[in-house]
């Protein structure tokens, strides 16, 4: 039995399904019985946990050959990423507690960085998952693609605005269903000891590639345009964060090239889905009689 967090959202849902149609049995870790209603008519077993209940957490890893792992999206940390620390330290005790065969745990591309940025939720995150004596594999995947969901409606206007940048820079991108498909096979492997996956589609985007994708897609021309960066702050305060610098310091990373895989010992992987067909389900979505 295989237990998932995040099994509503893109990656632990493409992972669950992926099991579920090998003959594999799941426990889907949800917030509420209502996100669990779909998994149970599915066949699932159903656990309720929030990610930083500890005691909840071991019922639900108890018992798994394997735990897909991963933590709710944190936009805006407070100075010290408290949030994740809590969520660490739950995680951990369930861990220890519950001793499930193996964990996979949805890190990040840079998690490895030195310099503080959003992704140093990751960073945090893996530190403590090593000290663990359970076999881990901290998968690191790229950008995701389906971030792209929130530019369909600018490139249909025919003007995208890119934080991206130079927009000619291409950067490491990967589509969340080949993440999950990742996540599947992971989990039925056998290894021992802490193991780095990193995952990245078969080439590299830039802005100006992404522009291209959504006028292919949408059939008029879309004219990228870099965001001035003096304006991001102001931008990203205006939209409620009250904490931007990470977020600010995460898209320099992508941008300056110190946000990237680690390579040495890690285990480089590449998915199959291409920028394209990824934009081509976006604006299909946004959409559906276009």
């Amino acid at each position: 039995m295989y237990a998932i967090t995040g099994i509503t959202g893109r990656v632990g849902g493409a992972a669950a399904r992926a099991l579920l149609g090998r003959g594999e049995s799941i426990r889907a870790i949800v917030r509420s019985t209502d996100k669990g209603k779909v998994w149970s008519e599915k066949g699932c077993d159903v656990a309720l946990a929030a990610i930083d209940d500890a005691q909840a957490l071991t019922k639900a890893f108890a018992g798994a050959d394997g735990v897909f792992l991963m933590t709710p999206p944190n936009f805006d940390p407070e100075p010290g990423f408290p949030q994740t620390r809590k969520i660490l330290d739950a995680v951990s005790t369930a861990i220890k507690a519950a001793r499930p065969g193996r964990v996979v745990f949805l890190s990040t591309v840079g998690a490895q960085a030195n310099q503080e940025n959003l992704l140093t939720n990751a960073t945090i995150m893996e530190e403590g998952l090593r000290a663990l004596s359970v076999p881990m594999t901290l998968l690191r995947p790229a950008w995701f693609m389906e971030n792209f969901t929130w530019d369909v409606a600018a490139a249909r206007s025919g003007h995208l605005p890119s934080y991206l940048q130079p927009l000619d820079h291409p950067i490491p991108m990967i589509a969340t269903a080949d993440i999950g498909a990742v996540v599947a096979d992971l989990l039925q492997q056998t290894w021992t000891g802490t193991r780095i996956i990193e995952l990245e589609a078969p080439r590299r985007y830039s802005a100006k590639d992404l522009g291209r994708a959504f006028a292919e897609t949408i059939g008029r021309q879309v004219q990228v345009e870099p965001v001035p960066r003096d304006t991001w702050e102001t931008t990203f305060r205006s939209q409620g964060m009250k904490h931007p610098m990470p977020r600010i310091r995460m898209i320099d990373g992508f941008n300056e090239g110190w946000i990237d895989f680690e390579g040495g010992a890690a285990e480089h992987r590449t998915g199959q889905t291409p920028l394209e067909a990824i934009i081509r389900d976006l604006v299909r979505s946004a959409d559906p009689e276009a």
